[in-house]
Protein backbone atom coordinates (compact mmCIF):
# COMPACT_ATOMS: atom_id res chain seq x y z
CA UNK A 1 0.00 0.00 0.00
CA UNK A 2 1.34 3.68 -1.08
CA UNK A 3 1.41 6.78 1.13
CA UNK A 4 1.97 9.64 -0.61
CA UNK A 5 5.57 10.38 -2.47
CA UNK A 6 6.85 7.94 -4.71
CA UNK A 7 10.47 6.19 -3.35
CA UNK A 8 12.29 7.57 -6.47
CA UNK A 9 11.77 11.61 -4.67
CA UNK A 10 12.15 12.33 -1.44
CA UNK A 11 10.70 10.70 1.61
CA UNK A 12 8.14 12.17 3.29
CA UNK A 13 9.08 13.25 7.31
CA UNK A 14 5.44 12.10 8.52
CA UNK A 15 5.89 8.48 6.44
CA UNK A 16 9.43 8.10 7.68
CA UNK A 17 8.37 8.49 11.46
CA UNK A 18 5.00 6.26 11.07
CA UNK A 19 3.98 9.58 12.86
CA UNK A 20 -0.01 8.73 12.10
CA UNK A 21 -2.36 11.26 13.74
CA UNK A 22 -5.66 10.21 11.63
CA UNK A 23 -6.94 7.84 9.39
CA UNK A 24 -10.20 8.73 8.09
CA UNK A 25 -11.55 5.15 5.72
CA UNK A 26 -14.00 5.47 2.92
CA UNK A 27 -17.59 5.66 4.64
CA UNK A 28 -16.41 8.02 6.85
CA UNK A 29 -18.47 11.51 6.19
CA UNK A 30 -16.75 14.73 8.60
CA UNK A 31 -17.90 18.06 8.18
CA UNK A 32 -15.69 20.77 9.87
CA UNK A 33 -11.95 21.64 10.99
CA UNK A 34 -9.38 19.33 10.95
CA UNK A 35 -6.09 20.57 12.81
CA UNK A 36 -2.85 18.55 13.06
CA UNK A 37 -0.12 20.07 15.30
CA UNK A 38 2.47 17.31 13.67
CA UNK A 39 2.34 14.35 11.87
CA UNK A 40 0.25 13.06 9.12
CA UNK A 41 -3.33 11.89 7.96
CA UNK A 42 -4.88 10.19 5.38
CA UNK A 43 -7.99 10.75 4.19
CA UNK A 44 -9.75 8.20 1.86
CA UNK A 45 -13.06 9.38 3.16
CA UNK A 46 -15.60 12.45 2.13
CA UNK A 47 -14.48 15.70 4.43
CA UNK A 48 -15.63 19.08 3.91
CA UNK A 49 -14.60 22.35 5.34
CA UNK A 50 -10.98 23.13 6.18
CA UNK A 51 -7.44 21.40 7.06
CA UNK A 52 -4.58 22.86 8.29
CA UNK A 53 -1.49 20.97 9.58
CA UNK A 54 2.67 21.63 10.69
CA UNK A 55 2.90 18.29 9.35
CA UNK A 56 1.65 16.11 6.06
CA UNK A 57 -2.10 15.62 4.35
CA UNK A 58 -3.06 12.88 2.49
CA UNK A 59 -5.96 12.71 0.16
CA UNK A 60 -6.19 9.04 -1.07
CA UNK A 61 -7.54 7.26 -3.93
CA UNK A 62 -10.95 7.39 -2.15
CA UNK A 63 -10.79 10.88 -0.63
CA UNK A 64 -13.42 13.56 -1.66
CA UNK A 65 -12.44 17.07 -0.19
CA UNK A 66 -14.19 19.83 -0.26
CA UNK A 67 -11.73 22.01 1.65
CA UNK A 68 -9.13 24.68 1.95
CA UNK A 69 -5.96 22.52 2.77
CA UNK A 70 -2.79 24.10 4.49
CA UNK A 71 0.27 21.97 5.32
CA UNK A 72 3.53 21.68 5.09
CA UNK A 73 3.57 18.47 2.59
CA UNK A 74 0.18 17.58 0.97
CA UNK A 75 -0.43 14.09 -1.63
CA UNK A 76 -3.53 14.25 -3.59
CA UNK A 77 -4.73 10.88 -5.21
CA UNK A 78 -8.45 11.62 -4.58
CA UNK A 79 -10.58 15.01 -5.53
CA UNK A 80 -10.11 17.59 -3.94
CA UNK A 81 -12.36 21.47 -4.59
CA UNK A 82 -10.43 23.68 -2.42
CA UNK A 83 -7.24 26.17 -2.42
CA UNK A 84 -4.25 24.34 -1.17
CA UNK A 85 -1.20 25.91 0.16
CA UNK A 86 1.71 23.36 0.73
CA UNK A 87 4.92 25.41 2.57
CA UNK A 88 7.32 22.48 1.28
CA UNK A 89 5.70 20.61 -1.61
CA UNK A 90 2.37 19.44 -3.31
CA UNK A 91 2.28 16.22 -5.79
CA UNK A 92 -1.03 15.00 -7.13
CA UNK A 93 -0.73 11.36 -8.25
CA UNK A 94 -2.20 9.47 -11.34
CA UNK A 95 -5.88 10.40 -11.35
CA UNK A 96 -6.07 13.08 -8.77
CA UNK A 97 -8.07 15.95 -9.31
CA UNK A 98 -7.36 19.04 -8.09
CA UNK A 99 -10.09 22.54 -8.43
CA UNK A 100 -8.55 24.72 -7.03
CA UNK A 101 -5.52 27.57 -6.35
CA UNK A 102 -2.17 26.30 -5.22
CA UNK A 103 0.69 28.07 -3.56
CA UNK A 104 4.08 26.10 -3.26
CA UNK A 105 7.44 26.34 -3.75
CA UNK A 106 7.68 22.51 -5.27
CA UNK A 107 4.84 21.35 -7.17
CA UNK A 108 4.74 17.28 -8.57
CA UNK A 109 2.00 16.65 -10.89
CA UNK A 110 2.01 12.81 -12.42
CA UNK A 111 0.78 11.66 -15.74
CA UNK A 112 -2.98 11.55 -15.64
CA UNK A 113 -3.69 13.88 -12.74
CA UNK A 114 -5.82 16.74 -13.69
CA UNK A 115 -5.36 20.31 -12.10
CA UNK A 116 -7.62 23.33 -12.31
CA UNK A 117 -6.77 26.64 -11.24
CA UNK A 118 -4.09 28.94 -10.72
CA UNK A 119 -0.09 28.22 -9.38
CA UNK A 120 1.64 30.24 -7.21
CA UNK A 121 5.76 29.04 -6.81
CA UNK A 122 7.10 31.09 -4.37
CA UNK A 123 11.28 31.21 -5.35
CA UNK A 124 13.16 29.84 -2.31
CA UNK A 125 15.01 31.71 0.00
CA UNK A 126 18.69 32.25 -1.51
CA UNK A 127 21.67 33.65 0.50
CA UNK A 128 22.86 36.81 -0.96
CA UNK A 129 26.62 36.03 -1.63
CA UNK A 130 28.97 39.79 -2.29
CA UNK A 131 30.70 38.96 -5.49
CA UNK A 132 34.48 39.55 -5.10
CA UNK A 133 35.77 42.88 -7.00
CA UNK A 134 37.79 42.10 -9.94
CA UNK A 135 41.35 43.64 -9.61
CA UNK A 136 42.21 44.73 -13.10
CA UNK A 137 45.78 44.46 -12.68
CA UNK A 138 45.81 40.71 -12.83
CA UNK A 139 44.81 41.04 -16.31
CA UNK A 140 47.59 41.51 -19.40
Amino acid sequence: MRFGFSKSRRKLDGLANGDVVALLASGIEVEGTLKLASGWARLDCRFKGEISSEGTIVVGDGGDVEANIHARQVSIAGKVKGNVRASECLELKENAVLLGDVETPALVIDPGAHFGGHCHMPAFAREESTPNPVDPSNFP
